[in-house]
């Protein structure tokens, strides 16, 4: 089978969209090429800008350089906790913790952009952010995380109540890995987030670790 024959053949797989992918803590030189690379493959939904302490010039000028890699690729592009910084960089939408202010509010301010909202391991949560309007649900962690090393823990059973009981898109996060993700999906998640696996990954580059979710 030659090159251009296989080459034809890929372009005509569309890869189902299942990942919902977080930046890494810090944004280096190298992360921009990176975030093309990996964006490139087609397996990405969703790019979460999540870093801390940073003054919000510096989070603007990173975002709209990330808004236009994103934007290239018909990535949506979601803010992490600050709802009131999706306008000025003319985010997709805006990811609240249960800690990171009103989610009512939250939901006003961001009209029919998207909102997404951590339940943690909770089904009450779950069916409040529904309340609320959440466009999805994120549950977690379900495996011990780099990224939050000190987060509690949720179960699987929480999966099976929400997909018997709510209509909405399940993300989950948490330690997620190539050999761990599908027995999430076969649960009930649409989506898997992951960050350390693609940036801090001692053995793959992030545009071959992203090759590993499909």
């Amino acid at each position: 089978m030659g090159r251009e024959f296989r080459k034809r053949i890929g372009s005509l797989i569309k890869l189902n969209k299942i990942v919902y992918l977080i930046s890494p803590k810090e944004i280096n030189k190298s992360f921009y090429s990176d975030l093309e690379k990996v964006l490139s493959y087609g397996n990405v939904k969703f790019f979460q800008l999540r870093i801390k302490d940073k003054k919000k010039n510096n989070i603007i000028k990173i975002a709209k350089k990330i808004k236009a890699i994103t934007n290239k690729y018909k990535i949506k592009f979601i803010i992490n906790d600050n709802y009131k910084l999706v306008s000025k960089i003319n985010a997709d939408g805006c990811h609240m913790g249960q800690f990171d202010g009103s989610i009512k509010i939250a939901r006003k301010k961001l009209k029919k952009k998207i909102l997404g909202v951590t339940c943690h391991n909770s089904l009450s949560l779950a069916k409040k952010a529904v309340e609320y309007k959440a466009d999805y649900l994120a549950f977690g962690s379900f495996y011990k995380s780099k990224l939050k090393p000190n987060a509690s823990r949720a179960n699987f059973k929480v999966l099976n109540q929400v997909k018997k009981k709510i209509n909405k898109p399940v993300v989950v996060i948490g330690g997620i890995n190539n050999l761990n993700y599908k027995k999430l999906m076969k649960l009930g998640a649409k989506y898997i987030a992951i960050s350390s696996f693609i940036w801090d990954n001692p053995k793959l580059k992030p545009e071959f670790a992203i090759k590993k979710f499909k």
